[in-house]
């Protein structure tokens, strides 16, 4: 059997509710800023949920021309930003001689939700003639890896993947599995969504899945907290430049970390509900834990998917009690919720916190779990709440989990070499 080649970050691109690039994110979330207020996008009458974690002072034209920009829901503009920061930052250049190396894999969980709402309207207000001819290229979820991929040439694997919250996490992992076994040498990997619509948001409030603190919005997300009531809608992408170890050496790339471990599993118990227990996320993390070769006491951090639902959190609390044991339990496992400050990205949640996740391994310390105040029962470790925490990491996994008990675990490793 051969050897499979080693994957490692060397640039990355963020996008949220509390910053436009990786550097105003990281700082955001270490001090602990909080992206949610009222809803500007849309006309808030009569909906019950009148907030979310909306992109800020967003120019899509900075990325992308007027007119094309048009062609192109929201989820693929924030697709396109990000990979922009992540390329140059980076310094990956896709050529003649390495374009059919260099691949893309972006996810989404629902795509353009808003060209598909706008162009609704226009069906029932005027007709099929209105429909615009870009309706379904600027909507459905893979036209965010294929604008990428146009923008930079690259002629390698192309793929989306749309598994609910857990797509962009699945996107990192299987890029990261393309390049070990050789398909790519380098893959630009994420998510995107843009799902701050009346139809979305609106979705998600009739279930009851949305916190409803429209009084005092920056203090809704309570990851943790026993008096959680819902998670937060959240907007925008997380993009990773993975490269197989080697080829970033031989064009003198800044390594940021390696990636080590990827793990997947299905919960097969709910369409929307978590296994019992947290099952389902226990199995994704020892399958990251086994790729990894690691044991699950070497994991210094845990950027947990925790959206601030009453049920998801214990659930995925008692998952990674189940998984660590004592070292989770005796609080030497960190453990934080970034979603408390950037909302619940849905499928882009992934892309966004495995990011977060690097940066806390580079920067060895941990962005706090903000609004935690009383701690539920059910919850028994540290969730690292309310300010950051200095530790030594040298390995981290991030969490995200997805609506038909889809889950994925990745685990990075502090680069050292």
């Amino acid at each position: 059997m051969l050897q499979q080649r080693r994957v490692v970050v060397t640039g990355m691109g963020l996008l949220c509710g509390v910053g436009n690039t990786k550097d105003h994110v990281w700082e955001s979330v270490l001090a602990g800023k909080s992206g949610m207020a009222e809803i500007t996008q849309y006309d808030l009458a009569g909906h019950s949920v009148r907030f979310a974690a909306e992109v800020k002072d967003f120019d899509p034209h900075q990325f992308v021309d007027k007119k094309e920009a048009r062609k192109m829901g929201r989820f693929i503009h924030f697709a396109l930003a990000a990979a922009h920061e992540a390329m140059e930052h980076s310094g990956l250049k896709v050529t003649d001689e390495n374009s059919e190396q260099v691949g893309v894999h972006i996810g989404s969980g629902i795509g353009g939700f808003d060209i598909i709402e706008r162009e609704h309207t226009q069906l029932m207000n005027h007709g099929p003639r209105r429909i615009s001819p870009f309706f379904i290229p600027a909507s459905i979820v893979n036209l965010a890896a294929g604008h990428v991929s146009i923008r930079y040439g690259a002629k390698g694997p192309n793929e989306a993947t749309a598994t609910a919250c857990t797509s962009s996490a699945h996107s990192i992992g299987d890029a990261f599995r393309i390049i070990q076994r050789g398909d790519a040498d380098a893959m630009i990997a994420g998510g995107a969504e843009a799902a701050i619509t009346p139809l979305s948001v609106g979705g998600f409030a009739a279930m009851k899945a949305l916190s409803t603190r429209n009084d005092d919005p920056t203090h809704a997300c309570r990851p943790f907290d026993k008096d959680r009531d819902g998670f937060v809608v959240g907007e925008g992408a997380g993009i990773l430049i993975l490269e197989e170890l080697e080829f970033a050496r031989a064009r003198g790339a800044n390594i940021l970390a390696e990636i080590v471990g990827y793990g997947m599993s299905a919960d097969a118990f709910h369409m929307t509900g978590m296994a019992p227990e947290g099952d389902g996320c226990r199995r994704a993390m020892m399958a990251a834990i086994k790729c990894a070769g690691i044991r699950p006491e070497e994991i210094g951090y845990v950027n947990a998917h925790a959206t601030s639902t009453p049920l998801g959190d214990a659930l995925e609390s008692q998952g990674i009690e189940n998984t660590f044991g004592e070292h989770a339990t005796s609080h030497k496992l960190l453990v934080s919720s970034t979603k408390s400050m950037t909302g619940h990205l849905l499928g882009g949640a992934g892309g966004l916190e495995a990011g977060i996740t690097v940066m806390a391994l580079i920067n060895q310390i941990v962005p706090p779990t903000i609004n935690l105040e009383n701690v539920d029962p059910a919850c028994r470790l540290n969730y690292v709440p309310n300010k950051p925490q200095e530790a030594k990491i040298n390995y981290a996994l991030s969490n995200s989990f997805g609506f038909g008990g889809t889950n994925g675990s990745l685990i990075f490793k502090r680069w050292t070499e």
